[in-house]
């Protein structure tokens, strides 16, 4: 839904860059250009440049002279390499939202973004594609289920070096802030008490109260 997508954005993005000047953005997924434009705007009043990239070509989207569009996957990093700054002030991943593919993303192209930067992360929120919900998608309900519990399990590795939080408008986004001038450490899994025997008697022993 454009109309939420839009809501989203602005409500927990265009927001949090309202104050920024002549910054640097890197915008992975462009389709029909909702969040393209919302940058393009907050640059031609605050400086900047927009650098997008989508496998599709998506370059009538705009002909701003802030903006460049680049056709290309975004996992071709030798092929991007020298055609985008090495350094960005915002970073938005919103392309192949399997959680593989977006971790494989986003530890790349952590280490363009400046200490302080912000990286978000589109679709991380399966309640509106459970079964019987107003979306209903099984793959849509997956994916973002893997991508929210990949995120938590890189938060449980790099606590010292990143701030995570959420918004779950929609199909929900994620925001990291770089805390640090520091690579990413690898994921860990997160050891849950849920199914555990001390869990399993808690409930037990509240349904007898």
């Amino acid at each position: 839904m454009k109309d939420e997508y839009s809501h989203k954005l602005d409500y927990f993005l265009i927001k949090e860059i309202k104050n920024l000047k002549n910054i640097n953005i890197l915008e992975f997924g462009v389709r029909e250009g909702i969040s393209t434009r919302k940058f393009l705007d907050h640059i031609n009043k605050n400086g900047g440049k927009l650098y997008s990239i989508d496998i599709d070509d998506c370059s009538s989207v705009s002909n701003d002279t802030n903006w460049k569009f680049i056709q290309s996957r975004d996992d071709n990093f030798q092929f991007l390499e020298n055609k985008i700054p090495k350094e960005f002030d915002i970073i938005l991943i919103d392309s192949f939202h399997n959680a593989l593919h977006v971790k494989k993303i986003l530890y790349h192209y952590y280490k363009k973004l400046r200490v302080g930067g912000l990286l978000f992360i589109d679709d991380i929120c399966w309640i509106p594609y459970v079964k019987n919900n107003y979306r209903n998608h099984f793959n849509s309900e997956i994916n973002n289920r893997e991508t929210f519990s990949m995120l938590n399990e890189i938060l449980i590795s790099n606590q010292s070096k990143i701030n995570l939080t959420y918004s779950f408008i929609g199909s929900g986004m994620a925001k990291i802030i770089k805390l640090k001038d520091e690579i990413l450490e690898k994921t860990t899994k997160i050891k849950s008490r849920e199914f555990s025997f001390k869990n399993i008697l808690r409930k037990v022993l509240r349904k007898n109260e």
